[in-house]
């Protein structure tokens, strides 16, 4: 059994214990939470998308808070003295995935 999930803007192929790391979820360690919009669901050869998968869930237990590896931005202009240096960390969220229900 498996799930497509929308998250964060991103899309996720999920089953159950499987470790995922999605754009950052509010909650502590140990916290359970409603992964995102449900958009497949598969079961026992049996495929539910969209209107049908509505009523489904994920659910998942988060395992950490984190920041994701720095993403350097540099900007320049040639012969403009134009230089500019950026760094950015992304705050992710680590879930298992503990439930799929359909």
């Amino acid at each position: 059994m498996y799930a497509v999930v929308r998250t964060g803007g991103k899309q996720y192929k999920v089953a159950v214990n499987d470790v995922v790391r999605v754009e950052k979820l509010p909650g502590e360690e140990g916290d359970s939470v409603q992964v995102g919009e449900v958009l497949l669901i598969s079961a026992d050869d049996q495929i539910k998308i969209g209107g049908e998968a509505t009523g489904g869930q994920v659910t998942g237990t988060i395992l950490r808070q984190m920041k994701d590896k720095k993403v350097l931005v540099f900007k320049k202009k040639r012969r403009k003295n134009y230089r500019r240096f950026q760094g950015h960390r992304q705050q992710l969220t680590e879930l298992r995935i503990t439930n799929i229900t359909a």
